[in-house]
């Protein structure tokens, strides 16, 4: 089926769909010294809440962009995976295995200072000792209830059912949030629909000025699980890092998808964009 649809392609003309990068700093020319603009996770890590489920959606893409980790690699990281690196401030994660990983060798990516701390945030919070790291987080939103006072006795019709706790004040209810934190990890799926939740709520919030709501629209339609490896594969490249560096950090065995990702990015950034740019 693969090859077949290699054929198609190649024979239609078909380029293949590239999930919508979540780079750093958003679209820049220079990832260290450029200011954030646009769609950037620098943002997004900073507009997450300090409720449960902003710690972990703060953690859960601080440590996507981090790693360039798949889906399913990424809802399958453990506590017990977090190794010490030589910067006590940062981990290193061992992935016991990946999708380019046929013979079960195994890898290892590095955590940064800040996904260390957005990961110590969500376990304390959440009070998760071991096992899997990122989870689901169901919400109970209960409403307020102001204060009812008792009623006389005599208000009580006989056509009613007699019951005296209606003569009994009930004291006011305050609105409360309750979460129910699960002992799986989350689903594959559920990644690309957490990006996407974490950027609407970004936007609403004004996070995000120079977007508009039809640039929203827009840039969703292309955000995936796979945008953060996207990303920071385009970053790196940026960065200048070579090929064979990029490989190694994003665990590929082939340069076609890496070349693939900065497809679009190497015909701004390349040697014609660059004397274009000069010369208007």
């Amino acid at each position: 089926m693969k090859l077949r649809l290699s054929a198609i392609r190649r024979r239609m003309g078909t380029a293949q769909s590239q999930a919508r990068p979540l780079r750093f700093k958003g679209p820049v020319r220079d990832v260290e010294r450029d200011a954030p603009r646009g769609l950037n996770v620098r943002t997004l890590l900073e507009s997450c809440g300090d409720d449960l489920p902003g710690l972990r959606d703060r953690a859960l893409l601080s440590v996507a962009y981090d790693t360039g980790l798949r889906a399913s690699e990424l809802v399958a990281v453990d506590f017990a995976h977090i190794l010490e690196a030589i910067d006590p401030e940062a981990r290193l994660l061992s992935i016991p295995r990946s999708k380019g990983d046929q013979e079960g060798e195994g890898a290892t990516a590095y955590l940064s200072p800040r996904s260390v701390r957005a990961i110590a945030a969500w376990q304390d919070a959440a009070g998760i000792a071991s096992g899997s790291i990122f989870r689901r987080v169901q919400v109970r939103r209960y409403k307020a209830r102001a204060a009812v006072k008792g009623r006389q006795i005599d208000s009580i019709s006989s056509r009613e059912k007699w019951d005296l706790r209606k003569t009994l004040p009930k004291a006011a209810v305050a609105a409360r949030v309750e979460y129910d934190i699960g002992q799986k990890s989350l689903h594959p799926g559920s990644i690309g629909p957490i990006y996407r939740a974490i950027i609407c709520r970004a936007f609403d919030a004004g996070a995000l000025p120079d977007l508009t709501k039809d640039d929203l629209e827009r840039l969703l339609k292309g955000v995936s699980a796979h945008s953060t490896r996207v990303g920071l594969n385009q970053d790196l490249f940026t960065s200048g890092e070579d090929l064979a560096g990029i490989m190694d950090a994003l665990r590929w065995k082939s340069p076609r998808m890496p070349l693939a990702y900065n497809r679009n990015l190497a015909a701004e950034h390349g040697a014609a964009g660059r004397l274009l740019a000069k010369i208007g």
